[in-house]
């Protein structure tokens, strides 16, 4: 783990000073030395930040402040974190990673399906967290500005998506694709950049009854890699997240 406190930037010093907007983060964490090291990593960032060491406080915390983000840890004294999140998605769509010891494919599988999304495990890198807040915020930021964020089109690498008329092209040319490739591809279009686990996607293309049926999603992932990548056996933009789901990287 990455202890040293990351400075302030003089930019980000001076837009403080002025009173400029800052976004805010709530860190949800019960220990107090992770949450000194998020909190500086996160500030250093331009966040103003708030915290929470339980459950409850939590739900209250992101009640009253309105976080644009929430850094979350799964065990916490009252309860689990996966708790914290069915609570959380009834009324607010607000970003959520979740920073935990738990490294098991199952609880990462779970706090993704109750609607993390991101997953970090501890020992973290302090540059990897704030790279992932940064990926984050972009993709709340599209949401928030954009209330129809399909209506145009969408690109990555060499593939331009025309979401109105359906077209895919690759360097100009255009790439059939099946109905279940095309949804799969405006699936994770839709949530740029945010992992998506086996069961999200299985569930969302081949309904709950195919929900455990990995092997039809990793035939079409690859048959995607091989339509839309340059290098379909290194892909850079579809890629596989530690075993347990997919993530598009622009």
């Amino acid at each position: 783990m990455v202890i040293g406190t990351p400075k302030l930037s003089a930019a980000m010093q001076l837009g403080s000073e002025l009173g400029a907007h800052r976004p805010k983060a709530l860190v949800i964490e019960d220990d107090e030395s992770i949450r000194f090291i998020v909190r500086k990593a996160l500030q250093a960032e331009g966040w103003a930040t708030f915290e929470a060491t339980t459950v409850r406080t939590g739900l209250i915390e992101a009640g009253t402040r309105r976080p644009d983000l929430i850094v979350l840890d799964l065990g916490l004294p009252d309860g689990e974190g996966v708790n914290y999140l069915n609570d959380l998605r009834a009324w607010s769509q607000v970003p959520v990673i979740v920073l935990s010891a738990q490294d098991l494919e199952e609880d990462i599988i779970k706090a993704l399906d109750a609607g993390a999304d991101d997953y970090l495990t501890k020992p973290f890198s302090v540059k990897e967290l704030q790279a992932r807040v940064r990926a984050a915020h972009r993709r709340w930021q599209r949401t928030t500005v954009s209330k129809d964020p399909l209506s145009s089109s969408f690109s990555f690498g060499s593939t331009t998506v025309d979401l109105a008329t359906r077209r895919v092209l690759r360097e100009g040319q255009e790439i059939t694709l099946t109905p279940i490739e095309y949804r799969l591809l405006v699936l994770f279009i839709s949530n740029v950049e945010m992992v998506l686990s086996h069961n999200q996607l299985l569930t969302a293309v081949w309904g709950p009854i195919h929900a455990n049926d990995r092997h039809y999603l990793r035939v079409y992932i690859t048959s995607l890699r091989k339509k839309l990548e340059a290098d379909p056996k290194n892909p850079r933009h579809l890629i596989t997240e530690s075993s347990f789901g997919y993530r598009l990287i622009p």
